[in-house]
């Protein structure tokens, strides 16, 4: 078995374990985070039968994922870092789920290009849980206007996104997502690496993005 599928079934054992223990209904799905990382290292998932992959840089994703998504229709991949309204054309054509949206000018932009190859993408709204300066993402203030506005354009919004604080205890954070998610009725919750995914997982998050647990250590 090669180590990343070693991994991945040991984090997804992990999981079950926690929320078992808490008698927590959740089953989350886990997307492995591929950034750096060329294909052939991420092959062995595939064929393994795992299908959600994430990548924060749109020409990565295009260079490394074009023909492979090609040949193989089940994988879905996500764009979790920082999406440029000039890289929004690309991304709508290869990515099947933005984790990053943080404008109304750039949920216009998508709105646009996926219109143009009638593709419906589903969209996350990334939430400054921390206020951090340094952080993209809107403020909790600002959310239902970015909402409405992505309603409005007949984009597919199905959740939120966070990252909290590095070096702070996240459980509070998630906690917080975790209700203002509910308190949106939206199905879908965007939250947890590889530090924090169990904490994430107890606060009902459906999408945990792990890379580095999955893959080791990027050089």
């Amino acid at each position: 078995m090669h180590n990343t599928v070693k991994n991945l079934l040991d984090i997804e054992n992990n999981i079950k374990n926690h929320l078992n223990k808490l008698n927590i209904i959740n089953n989350p799905k886990i997307i492995a985070v591929s950034k750096t990382f060329s294909i052939d290292k991420i092959l062995p998932l595939i064929d393994c039968g795992h299908f959600h992959y994430g990548e924060n840089k749109v020409q990565e994703a295009v260079e490394k994922w074009t023909e492979v998504k090609k040949n193989n229709s089940k994988i879905k991949l996500h764009m979790v870092g920082k999406l440029q309204t000039n890289k929004v054309k690309m991304a709508v054509k290869l990515f099947d789920f933005i984790h990053s949206v943080d404008s109304e000018k750039l949920a216009k932009k998508i709105a646009d290009e996926q219109l143009k190859i009638n593709k419906n993408i589903k969209i996350f709204i990334q939430v400054n849980i921390g206020l951090e300066n340094q952080k993209a993402g809107v403020n909790i203030e600002n959310i239902r206007k970015l909402a409405d506005c992505c309603r409005k354009l007949n984009l597919n919004l199905c959740g939120l996104m966070c990252i909290p604080p590095a070096n702070i205890e996240p459980d509070r954070y998630f906690e917080q997502m975790n209700k203002i998610n509910s308190s949106y009725n939206f199905t879908e919750l965007s939250m947890g690496m590889s530090s924090d995914y169990i904490q994430a997982a107890l606060n009902n998050a459906t999408y945990l993005r792990i890379g580095s647990s999955i893959f080791g250590k990027r050089f």
